[in-house]
């Protein structure tokens, strides 16, 4: 069971709703919303999950300056100390999610007491595996915020688009969890506000990444990665975990970025134990 709640103009979930368990604050990715980390969060029964939509997306109003990285680390601490908890939080970011949080906690080290990033983006994007898929997405997001307003929204929105991401990403190949999957970006991936809000975190995201605030991060944290993840592969995060002063390093088989989606057991089974 879960319950809808909003603080000042953010939208966000509370999954375990018992003040006596310890709180994780999840952060979803780039044009996710909360709903994308509910598989997850329906396994962690012993903690009280927090999971909000990101500013622009699903039912959060965007924010009033621009949608950088920092106007979102910025964000995260304002919901983090309007929520007036008691005991310091643990913070987990899936893949836009990741650089997110990592940014948060490099600036905010004494707020949370540990850190989980889920399919981190552990280098510049233009580096990865599919580099040319990137700058097809860079030109896509470009035309959505030059194209007129109407154009733009169905051009940004367009479901061929959303299903091919859907396609490309995922590696299981269980009907049923296909399905899901294609389901559920259908559903919510075209949940943003504007073009303005989804070509400035498209930028944040493809701008950004957890590499160059892991030296600063001295919380104990857990990398989860996919040894199929094709947009920042194994081999990169072999690397990235040993930037961080204090990280160990997770890896699921036969799954790529889509472990929330494909291995939700897996990826909170690590959890716990890094936890607890």
């Amino acid at each position: 069971m879960n319950s809808h709640h909003n603080l000042d103009k953010t939208a966000y979930w509370v999954y375990n709703d018992n003040p006596k368990l310890p709180v994780i604050i999840m952060i979803h990715g780039f044009r996710g919303t909360h709903h994308g980390l509910e598989l997850i969060a329906e396994q962690l029964d012993k903690y009280r999950i927090i999971i909000p939509d990101l500013p622009g997306f699903g039912e959060t109003e965007p924010l009033t300056s621009d949608h950088s990285l920092g106007s979102y680390v910025n964000w995260l601490n304002d919901f983090i100390v309007g929520l007036n908890l008691t005991e310091l939080p643990i913070l987990l970011g899936h893949s836009f999610g990741s650089i997110i949080a990592s940014g948060y906690t490099s600036k905010y080290p004494n707020t949370i007491a540990k850190l989980v990033l889920v399919n981190p983006i552990g280098a510049p994007a233009l580096e990865g595996p599919r580099a040319i898929m990137t700058q097809l997405a860079i030109l896509y997001y470009w035309l959505g915020y030059k194209l007129p307003e109407p154009i733009a929204a169905k051009w940004l929105s367009s479901k061929t688009v959303v299903q091919i991401m859907s396609t490309v990403m995922t590696k299981t190949r269980d009907k049923d969890t296909k399905k899901y999957i294609n389901h559920q970006h259908l559903e919510h991936f075209s949940s943003f506000t504007n073009r303005k809000v989804v070509s400035e975190a498209f930028q944040a995201s493809v701008q950004n990444n957890v590499r160059t605030a892991a030296s600063d991060i001295t919380v104990p944290t857990l990398l989860i990665a996919g040894d199929r993840d094709d947009i920042t592969p194994l081999s990169k995060q072999r690397e990235l975990v040993t930037l961080f002063p204090n990280a160990k390093l997770k890896v699921i088989k036969n799954v790529g970025h889509l472990t929330h989606y494909e291995t939700p057991d897996q990826v909170a089974s690590a959890i716990k134990k890094f936890i607890d």
